[in-house]
């Protein structure tokens, strides 16, 4: 039960801490949300391939792998699979296969919701 309880207990620091610096970018730069949306995939990529962010996911699991920062871990580490397995063809599919469930959630679910609610431009 202790080690149940610490899992979720980790993966909410490691989590807030990711969302903790996405709002202090938002608040104190002049970053839109497209391109701090695009640092964190780049950061999560840059992370994993150094080796880095595998450690993070270790100890913050679901807090490490799905903010967006997991979005570029699952590409990079999908890639690296697939070259183990396939060659250099794999640099080309191995993020696309470990990232397509994601991708196709994203899209189905957007579109449901596109459909249910009528969008609003800011003013």
């Amino acid at each position: 039960m202790n080690d149940v309880l610490m899992t979720y207990v980790n993966a909410f620091i490691v989590g807030g801490v990711i969302c903790a610096v996405g709002q202090i970018l938002i608040d104190k730069t002049k970053l839109t949300p497209a391109r701090i949306l695009v640092l964190f995939v780049a950061a999560g990529a840059v992370l994993t391939a150094m080796g880095i962010y595998q450690r993070l996911v270790d100890i913050g699991g679901a807090g490490a792998t799905i903010p967006l920062t997991g979005f570029g871990y699952n590409l990079v580490k999908g890639t690296f699979n697939d070259i183990d397995k396939t060659g250099i063809i794999g640099a080309f599919t191995g993020g696309i296969k470990a990232s397509a469930a994601g991708i196709a959630a994203a899209v189905f679910f957007g579109y449901l919701i596109s459909i249910a609610f009528t969008p609003k431009a800011k003013r």
